[in-house]
C-alpha cells in the first residue's frame, strides 16, 4: 500500500475525499462544525479552481497565499474537537486527522491536484479488471498488460483517440530499424510527442 512508498517519493492527500466524509457528516445539519468545515473545505476548492490551469510554481504561491489560511482555518476548527468516533463527524474528523501530514503536502506541491478524482477515474479499469489480471498465464504477460493498459491511459489522458494512437503506433514504430530503437528515437512515440494525422 501507500505506506510502503519510500523516499524520495511523497505520499499527498486528496481533499476531495475529505470533503465526502464532511458532505455526510453535514448531512443533518444546518450549522456547527460539519457545516463550517464543509464551508471552507468548499472555499478552498473555490480558490484551486482559479488556478487549476497555472504552472506548478503559481500553484503553489496561490496556495501558499490564499489557501493555506484556510487550511489552518479548517484545522484549528477539528483540532481538539471531542466528537462520537463512530458518528458521522467523529469519522471525518478522524480520517482528517489521519491525513493530515499528506494533506498538508498540497500547499508545498503545486504539481499536484487538490483532488486524486481525475486519477481515480484513469485508473479504474485497472481496478475493474483486477481479478481478471490475477489469471495473466505468466509474468511477461502480466507486465505486457500493464504496459499497454499504461499507454492506454496515458493516451486518454493527453485527449488521443486510443485506437488511433495505436494505430499509429503498430505503424510507424516497425518502421524503425532496430538498431535505432533507444530511449530517444522511441519517445517520439509517446501519447505527449506523437503526431496523429
Amino acid at each position: 500500500g501507500y505506506n510502503s512508498v519510500k523516499s524520495p517519493i511523497k505520499r499527498v492527500g486528496c481533499m476531495a475525499h475529505v470533503r465526502r466524509k464532511f458532505f455526510k457528516a453535514a448531512k443533518n445539519f444546518t450549522s456547527g462544525v460539519p457545516v463550517q468545515a464543509l464551508g471552507l473545505i468548499d472555499a478552498m476548492f473555490v480558490l484551486e479552481r482559479q488556478v487549476q490551469h497555472a504552472t506548478a510554481a503559481k500553484r503553489k504561491a496561490f496556495r501558499a497565499e490564499h489557501i493555506a489560511p484556510l487550511m489552518a482555518k479548517f484545522w484549528q476548527l477539528i483540532d481538539g474537537l471531542t466528537t462520537l468516533p463512530k458518528g458521522g463527524l467523529g469519522r471525518a474528523v478522524q480520517y482528517a486527522q489521519n491525513q493530515a501530514e499528506y494533506l498538508n503536502r498540497l500547499l508545498e506541491y503545486g504539481e499536484v491536484d487538490f483532488s486524486n478524482n481525475a486519477t481515480e477515474r484513469s485508473v479504474k479499469s485497472f481496478v475493474m479488471g483486477r481479478k481478471n489480471f490475477l489469471f495473466s498465464t505468466s509474468v511477461a504477460g502480466a507486465q505486457a498488460n500493464a504496459a499497454m493498459m499504461t499507454l492506454c491511459e496515458s493516451a486518454k489522458a493527453n485527449g488521443l483517440d486510443v485506437f488511433e494512437y495505436f494505430k499509429a503506433l503498430f505503424e510507424r514504430v516497425p518502421q524503425v530499424p532496430e538498431f535505432q530503437q533507444n530511449e530517444d528515437t522511441l519517445s517520439a512515440f509517446l501519447p505527449w510527442n506523437i503526431k496523429l494525422d
